[in-house]
């Protein structure tokens, strides 16, 4: 600018859009750069913050969805622990003898089964013993003196004497193969009672055969006698003849293995009527084999279906006695 007032060309003309509202001689605002910087950063916080309350409301929302699953989980969890602790509260409960009658396994089951067959043998027996009178009430057979009748390891039910006798049996109840051919009784396919008896000066299991006759004190029983049966002349030839006492001649029915009466052949004296422990009334084939092969007398394993030896053999061996020849 000249001192006449007058511009010079070199000088520039003031922006009137700058200073159009600083009449007043205050300083013109320029836009700065940090102010530019601040309306940035506001703007964008402006649009970060609606982003941040999204994804928080998300979370929010994700968290209470996922609080009743939690909760029901918990619940279900809850009710089954309080049911099963419900469950042992109510056996624990409960008495000893309805867990015992209704229990399904462990010791309790095995117990109560134990003593249910226990006493199941123990009424067959009681049972037995009332119709038989003697005791124990069944014989298992060891031996085959008895065949074809009675066979090996068959189990034979027996009475005392003087049960169920038969018409042309004698006081004590037995019947002779000479009175029964007379009377026309058979026992095991044969006439006469099928006795087991017992020797006191002998050991071992009792005698199961048949009666065949009956002979008093003294008496010469020789011409009484099957002659297939004795291998003497005579009665002095002949064992325990004349009777040394009162008692029945006996013999067992395999024609095999005792071709002899017993009395002939020295498996027994003559059989007093006391020595007798019952009579023979049914068989049952192959259950004593069970009883014997306990006591160690079995020889050989017959076949026998499991079923029976199942059923049987606790009876058999609780209520049968070995016998022999």
């Amino acid at each position: 600018m000249t001192s006449g007032g007058r511009r010079s060309p070199g000088d520039e003309e003031p922006d009137t859009d700058s200073v159009a509202g600083n009449t007043d001689g205050a300083e013109p605002t320029v836009p700065s750069a940090n102010t530019e910087t601040s309306q940035s950063e506001t703007t964008q916080t402006e649009e970060t913050e609606p982003t941040q309350t999204t994804n928080a409301e998300s979370a929010q929302t994700e968290e209470t969805e996922a609080t009743p699953t939690v909760r029901a989980n918990t619940a279900d969890k809850s009710g089954m622990a309080s049911a099963q602790t419900a469950r042992g509260s109510t056996a624990t409960d409960e008495p000893l003898w309805k867990r015992f009658w209704t229990a399904e396994d462990g010791p309790l089951l095995f117990l109560r089964e134990f003593l249910l067959s226990a006493a199941i043998v123990l009424v067959v027996g009681l049972l037995l013993f009332g119709l038989s009178g003697v005791w124990p009430p069944m014989v298992a057979v060891e031996s085959e003196s008895m065949e074809p009748n009675i066979n090996q390891y068959d189990l034979v039910f027996v009475t005392e004497p003087g049960r169920f006798a038969p018409d042309g049996a004698n006081q004590q109840g037995i019947v002779n193969a000479e009175s029964g051919e007379l009377a026309g009784y058979e026992s095991f396919n044969q006439p006469g009672s099928v006795i087991v008896f017992t020797n006191p000066a002998a050991t071992g299991p009792p005698i199961i055969h048949r009666a065949h006759f009956f002979v008093e004190e003294g008496e010469n029983w020789h011409s009484r006698a099957n002659p297939a049966y004795i291998n003497a002349d005579s009665c002095d030839a002949l064992s325990n003849c004349p009777a040394t006492h009162d008692g029945y001649i006996t013999k067992g029915d395999n024609e095999n293995s005792n071709q002899r009466y017993d009395q002939a052949n020295g498996i027994a004296p003559i059989v007093k009527p006391d020595w007798v422990d019952g009579v023979a009334r049914v068989r049952v084939p192959y259950l004593g084999w069970i009883r014997l092969t306990l006591t160690g007398a079995a020889s050989i394993t017959p076949v026998l279906p499991v079923g029976i030896a199942a059923i049987g053999g606790a009876t058999a061996y609780t209520l049968g006695r070995r016998s022999h020849y």
